[in-house]
């Protein structure tokens, strides 16, 4: 998704913003939020448990070989849904989007962003897997920015995501962070540069 010669792009763009702030951008991009092992068994076993019906009431079949049908069943499709784009198309929307934000507010502390001077640290996160992305900032950003402008972000970063243009879509994002960072905490020249400007690439969980 992000080649080493756009990494480098978006760490420029984080550093170009941070040079006309006070505040921090840290940039998360995930694999997944979670690995969902547990989706293909629930399924396969829904539809494991709805397959004996019809052959017990349409056919002579066995007991034996109508549970060794539905044996099959479970194991040939909790193998087959183990594919994982079928596995994360196959995840509930409510619990990929309260993954998704676990997986961020786990991120904003495990990078710091709650350290910085003023509590003006932003996170950027992206989970590729689910096809979700969430900004998450700190108090002293969330007092000057209202929530609807983040989501407004998010909105154009995900579409421009969604029309192939990862790379662009990040870039942009971090201006747009920026611009809201510029605006009401400019440059600190007794402020440090508490958190690395690099763009964290993760796992799943």
């Amino acid at each position: 998704m992000i080649s080493h010669a756009d990494k480098k792009a978006i760490e420029k763009a984080i550093a170009e913003e941070e040079a006309r702030t006070s505040g921090e951008i840290v940039v998360v991009i995930a694999r997944a939020s979670a690995d969902y092992y547990y989706v293909p068994y629930m399924w396969a076993a829904l539809v494991a448990l709805v397959v004996p019906w019809p052959l017990i009431h349409w056919t002579w079949m066995p007991v034996q070989t109508i549970y060794i049908i539905q044996l099959g069943v479970f194991a040939a499709l909790a193998l087959f849904l183990h594919y994982p784009p079928l596995r994360y198309a196959l995840v509930p929307g409510s619990v990929r989007r309260q993954r998704v934000h676990q997986r961020a507010a786990q991120q904003f502390v495990a990078q710091d962003i709650y350290t910085t001077a003023g509590h003006t640290g932003v996170l950027l996160f992206l989970s590729v897997a689910e096809r979700r992305a969430e900004i998450l900032v700190d108090a002293g950003i969330h007092e000057k920015v209202p929530d609807a402008e983040w989501k407004k972000i998010v909105d154009r970063l995900t579409d421009r995501i969604g029309r192939g243009e990862p790379a662009a879509a990040l870039k942009e994002a971090v201006h747009e962070i920026g611009g809201h960072l510029a605006t009401h905490f400019p440059p600190d020249a007794t402020k440090e540069n508490l958190l690395p400007n690099h763009l964290v690439m993760l796992n799943a969980d």
